[in-house]
């Protein structure tokens, strides 16, 4: 085995290692936090709940992707436009909040799960879907 790979491990999951998926989680509590108690001072956010569903960490943990989805799904280009524009404020409140060597970069994306699960459930209701659930399969 070359040197340089000794001891290091791969992780298999697409969602990243235990250390990721933590501080991803003290960033998300953070976040929420921060964003329940009102301390953001911008018109489109204290007009908006907002809901963070996940954040995910590159794995040197410098780079924190949040996803958020305003409550009822409106607005979500000008809520996200919103945090960007007080990207700062919520980064220097995070390095309080969390204890990390280094504050994390910070950048938000709308959260598409949910238009995702709303497809497939459409989907799942066609008459062609229904009519093979509904028919008994032959290899009974």
């Amino acid at each position: 085995m070359p040197r340089h790979q000794r001891g290091k491990t791969q992780s298999s999951s697409p969602s990243g290692s235990q250390r990721q998926l933590r501080v991803g989680e003290l960033v998300r509590h953070a976040i929420s936090e921060v964003l329940a108690q009102g301390n953001v001072h911008d018109p489109v956010l204290e007009g908006h709940l907002i809901t963070i569903p996940e954040v995910r960490m590159t794995a040197d943990l410098k780079l924190a992707t949040i996803y958020v989805m305003p409550l009822g799904g409106g607005a979500v280009d000008d809520v996200v436009a919103a945090l960007e524009r007080n990207k700062k404020f919520l980064r220097g409140e995070i390095a309080h909040r969390v204890n990390l060597k280094f504050a994390p970069d910070i950048r938000f994306r709308a959260d598409e799960r949910f238009d995702e699960a709303e497809r497939i459930e459409k989907l799942l209701r066609t008459p062609a879907v229904q009519r093979d659930l509904n028919n008994p399969s032959d290899e009974t």
